[in-house]
């Protein structure tokens, strides 16, 4: 088997993961995911105000760290910080390489960027435009002797598939072998969500002051067994892999550039302590079309909030929201009164609600008036008015979409040494939607009760774009044929008012016990556009187990 680690989930994860995994135990590679759709709009206007940078810059600080111990230890480092630059990436690390004295090779993977054709294929407006490429072009490099490989848009799961195939000699007809590695990748993708972060039942869970990162155990038949290194803080189990596979996916197709992964085959089983085996996955050919990331701007944006303490918090409200829309006019406001004062309170802040602003416009001076109003209402609006911070000038707006080429018009090159080799695609098929049909139960439960259903379901939620997607499991496996009869479509609208509008699709997966929900649209054109509270959608799940329903005490 190949022992693959995972050192970042995000851009901005713990800058001292590199060298933690790097020292903790044995490791053959070691990824980092530092690429969202939110980053790519980040790096996009960054490489606006420099063609030269475009690409994670804390990579480079953490290897200036560990490199050294990478190579000591002979392990491989397989990134996507290259972003919008991978070449410019390889050549940072090249130099960094030298001026710390090390001899290796590095390689990158490019061809993800279509900017320069965005207007031929039809990707209007783009910002950034960068296709999913898979993982043949790390397959590549590292066959090739690179001992760091760098990205622009790779699938994340990429990362862990590219190795894994490397080492293991897989083809890319070897479906099911891509498959389970592809679910590996999933899992650990996000660093330490898989070993108890933002975990639904985080309260049972071992130390979580510092929690370890995942590791993924990939054999050459697909399977893998996810874990950590021993001693670090966390914890992997059945629930905590569960919870991550049930984050930022659709229906029971996995639709990936090499292989269509068929989630509801995944078979997940304790392997002892931290271990949980992942076995039986199936796969498909991938979709004829590859995935387009394609963000663009749209006006510019601003907020304040208005702290209301005491009595009359509705007029308050009201008050200020009259003389803001007066002063700066009221298209393109959005407003949002969190109650969350308390009547009678012996602390000024559980006395207080908060009366969220926020202002979309397309033109900046005024996002930037905005910012003016709301200061000079200090003296002359609601008794007691203050705000949680001063209001800065207006930003822009991104917004993200995906779109869709067809697989001819994207070339993945990797390239090694100097040399450039084209990576052809595979076989590839059209995919049509599929969803499962679990037949409704008619059982009697007997005596239920009141209570939040967090005390039988686990969530996981996140934004892919506008929607959101809410995965939600359940402890006990005979209580899953009950909630697929309580927690329907309808249900969910109920219990969740803000989807009451929405278009909900409902995913079964009845091997983990689990059911997968699609909320379009709640969040509007995307992270770095959403109005909303919760504008990622990452605490959805854990309102959706705050409501209280009645639950067969047989459950319980």
């Amino acid at each position: 088997m190949i022992r693959i680690g995972n050192a970042s989930g995000f851009y901005g994860d713990r800058l001292s993961a590199v060298r933690e995994m790097l020292t903790g135990g044995d490791l053959d590679v070691l990824t980092g995911d530092y690429l969202a759709e939110l980053t790519m709009l980040i790096l996009g206007r960054q490489r606006l105000k420099d063609p030269a940078g475009g690409y994670a810059k804390t990579f480079l600080r953490q290897l200036e760290d560990s490199l050294g111990t990478a190579v000591e230890r002979r392990v491989k480092i397989v990134s996507n910080a290259g972003g919008l630059n991978p070449a410019g990436l390889a050549d940072a690390v090249r130099a960094l390489a030298a001026r710390l004295g090390l001899d290796i090779t590095v390689a990158h993977v490019e061809g993800d960027d279509l900017l320069p054709r965005a207007a031929e294929l039809g990707l209007d407006g783009a910002l950034t435009a960068n296709a999913y490429l898979g993982a043949w072009g790390i397959a590549e490099c590292l066959n090739a002797g690179a001992d760091v490989v760098v990205t622009g848009r790779v699938t994340d799961a990429s990362l862990v598939v590219g190795p894994a195939a490397a080492h293991h000699g897989w083809a890319p007809g070897d479906l099911d072998r891509l498959a389970g590695a592809t679910v590996a990748g999933h899992v650990i993708e996000c660093g330490t969500q898989a070993t108890g972060g933002n975990f639904s039942f985080f309260t049972e869970l071992g130390d979580l002051g510092h929690a370890g990162f995942p590791i993924a155990e990939i054999a050459e038949d697909g399977s893998a067994v996810i874990t950590k290194h021993p001693g670090t803080g966390g914890a992997v189990t059945v629930e905590t892999v569960t919870a991550q596979l049930l984050y930022e996916i659709q229906g029971p197709d996995y639709l990936g550039p090499d292989v269509t992964t068929r989630f509801d085959t995944i078979t997940l089983a304790a392997d002892g302590p931290d271990r949980v085996r992942i076995s039986g996955v199936q796969g498909s050919p991938p979709p004829e079309t590859v995935k387009v990331c394609v963000n663009t701007l749209d006006g510019f944006r601003n907020s304040a909030t208005f702290v209301l303490c005491g009595l009359d918090v509705e007029a308050k409200a009201a008050l200020a929201r009259r003389q803001l829309e007066t002063a700066v006019g009221a298209e393109g406001l959005h407003w949002t009164l969190a109650r969350t004062d308390h009547p009678d309170a012996d602390t000024e802040e559980t006395a207080s609600a908060f009366l969220h602003a926020t202002i979309r416009t397309p033109d900046p001076k005024r996002a930037k008036a905005f910012s003016r109003a709301t200061v000079e209402l200090a003296l002359a609006s609601y008794p007691g008015f203050t705000l949680t911070a001063p209001p800065a000038d207006g930003t822009p707006v991104g917004i993200y979409r995906a779109d869709h080429v067809d697989r001819s018009e994207v070339t993945a090159v990797a390239v090694v040494a100097g040399e450039r080799k084209t990576i052809p695609w595979g076989e590839a098929t059209r995919v049509e939607p599929r969803s499962i049909d679990y037949p409704a139960s008619t059982a009697e439960y007997g005596p239920t009760r009141a209570v939040p259903l967090g005390r039988v379901i686990g969530a996981r939620s996140g934004d892919k774009g506008g929607d959101a997607n809410l995965g939600v499991w359940v402890r006990k496996p005979e209580a899953f044929a009950w909630l697929l009869g309580e927690l329907t479509t309808d249900r969910l609208r109920e219990l969740l008012p803000e989807t009451r509008d929405l278009d909900v699709e409902r995913h079964p997966f009845p091997n983990l016990n689990a059911v997968n929900f699609l909320v379009r649209g709640v969040l509007g054109q995307g992270v770095a556009a959403s109005t909303r509270f919760d504008p990622q959608a990452k605490a959805l799940g854990e309102w959706l187990r705050s409501r209280v329903v009645d639950v067969p005490e047989a459950f319980l």
